[in-house]
């Protein structure tokens, strides 16, 4: 089988954000974690790699669809590897517009993302997308999956359900025989569920957290508001350590840390997931507090909070959010704090 190996700048050994936006990018054979897919690999050769940006591919998505099905028509292409991409929010969003592409060919396709990784939730149906970690640290464990299964492919064997296989459910459904009908095996589940028996049901049902909002703020002009972020604006020289991804804590910090005054601003991105030029050059970009400082003087909020509170959000996961979250509402709830703005990037 002929296969074509998608990876970003980073795997493409083109740079990192400073490569975000090199244009798609055609080789011969393999490149970077390909070499090591293509050891484990038995009927299958990567035959070609395409190498892209991430802000490239996700800012001209149009373009690079249409260049890569021209790749995938002349390369005669059978098979597609996407990544992995493990929890880098644009570069899983590129596998998965990958695995579209592939899929609209009626090829195979195979990644590897993070279940947090919003490039699964949109794409996981065009194509059969492992669990991986966090990391590139997990570069072999997503490899060996994704050869494994791929191998099986070429064999010719018959292709097992998600729980069979180990790839994230496709919300596919297919038409099989069963030993009973669908009534008869939906009685037997709530039988077992009423007996406290172990079942398993048959359509997982998404599961979503309750959020009750906040009643809006009576008087704007009165309150005593905050500004939040999660695009990483730090102090220079990063005085916390504050992480690059998988932040492990937030922080509080005071203009005072920030140059004094909006006019000195001055701070440094720790996040990992942008382009920093932009925040580094002007910082309140990421946290506003020259324009709240303004809306201050003009009366239209009573009073900005003389704390700004910073995390990082590039490859948090929920439960880490959720508990960063509710450990800020409450800081800002002993302030005095009535409303916030949580800026991202």
């Amino acid at each position: 089988m002929r296969a074509l190996h998608y990876i970003n700048q980073f795997f493409g050994q083109l740079g990192g954000e400073d490569s975000a936006y090199a244009p798609l990018e055609l080789r011969e054979g393999t490149v970077g974690p390909g070499n090591v897919l293509q050891n484990m690999l038995k009927d299958i050769e990567i035959v070609n790699t395409v190498v892209c940006g991430d802000n490239y591919f996700v800012e001209n998505t149009e373009k690079v669809e249409e260049e890569l099905a021209k790749i995938l028509d002349e390369k005669e292409i059978d098979i597609v590897f996407a990544g992995p991409g493990f929890n880098a929010g644009r570069y899983g969003m590129a596998c998965g517009g990958v695995c579209k592409i592939a899929f609209e060919k009626e090829i195979i396709a195979i990644s590897a993302l993070n279940e947090e990784n919003p490039g699964l939730e949109l794409y996981k149906k065009y194509g059969y997308i492992f669990p991986t970690g966090t990391k590139a640290k997990d570069m072999k464990d997503a490899l060996t999956k994704i050869s494994a299964f791929a191998n099986k492919i070429a064999e010719g064997k018959e292709i097992g359900l998600p729980d069979e296989e180990g790839y994230f459910p496709r919300g596919i459904r297919r038409p099989c025989w069963r030993d009973k009908s669908g009534a008869e095996r939906a009685v037997d589940m709530a039988v077992a569920k009423a007996l406290g028996q172990p079942y398993t049901t048959e359509v997982e049902m998404p599961k979503f957290d309750h959020i009750v909002p906040s009643a809006p703020v009576a008087d704007l002009s009165k309150a005593k508001v905050a500004i939040l972020t999660s695009g990483g604006m730090v102090p220079v020289g990063n005085p916390d350590h504050l992480e690059a991804l998988s932040a492990s804590k937030w922080c509080a910090y005071s203009i005072e840390d920030f140059g004094g005054s909006a006019e000195n601003f001055k701070g440094e991105v720790a996040h990992g997931g942008y382009d920093p030029v932009y925040g580094n050059d002007w910082g309140t970009r990421i946290l506003p507090y020259d324009a709240f400082k303004e809306l201050e003087k003009r009366g239209v909020i009573g009073e900005l909070y003389d704390k700004m509170l910073v995390t990082v959000g590039n490859c948090m996961d929920v439960a880490k959010a959720t508990r960063y979250g509710k450990e800020m509402a409450q800081h800002l709830k002993d302030a005095g704090v009535q409303a916030a703005l949580l800026t991202s990037t």
